[in-house]
């Protein structure tokens, strides 16, 4: 009954809510720290998070590890992309375009390279990150 009550706009846009809601159900990990922000933290901290958790350590510093993969596959999509648009076309708005794209595509190509050779796919490093942003916000705070 309350089904039928409802418009057709209505209807659909709650179905599209429920849709994209399960698809990134993994940011109600985040929306704590998001909506009250944490303090920096330095790699010190990261450091000493590690050497004290030997669950989630370990996972968050391979997965500190993979962002250097993503950063030099960015670099050489950008690069590369760029080059070969200016040799072709000597045009600076293509060459300025194809390096955004490039070190998009780049950094993308360069996180599975880092997803395969460190086996980030066995790991949880969501569960990881979500701890160490707990302790930090318990150290912060000076609970720890």
């Amino acid at each position: 009954m309350e089904e039928q009550s409802q418009s057709f706009f209505r209807r659909h846009w709650e179905g599209f809510k429920e849709f994209w809601s399960e698809r990134f159900s993994f940011l109600d990990n985040y929306s704590k720290f998001v909506k009250e922000p944490l303090p920096a933290w330095s790699n010190s901290d990261v450091d000493e998070f590690i050497a004290s958790d030997p669950v989630h350590g370990p996972v968050l510093r391979t997965a500190r590890e993979a962002v250097n993969y993503g950063l030099a596959g960015s670099v050489l999509g950008a690069v590369s992309t760029a080059g070969v648009a200016w040799k072709y076309s000597r045009s600076l708005h293509g060459a300025g375009l194809s390096f955004l794209a490039g070190g998009a595509f780049g950094y993308t190509f360069g996180h599975e390279i880092a997803n395969h050779s460190l086996q980030l796919y066995r790991l949880d490093t969501l569960a990881a990150q979500t701890k160490f942003l707990e302790w930090w916000e318990r150290k912060a705070k000076g609970q720890s």
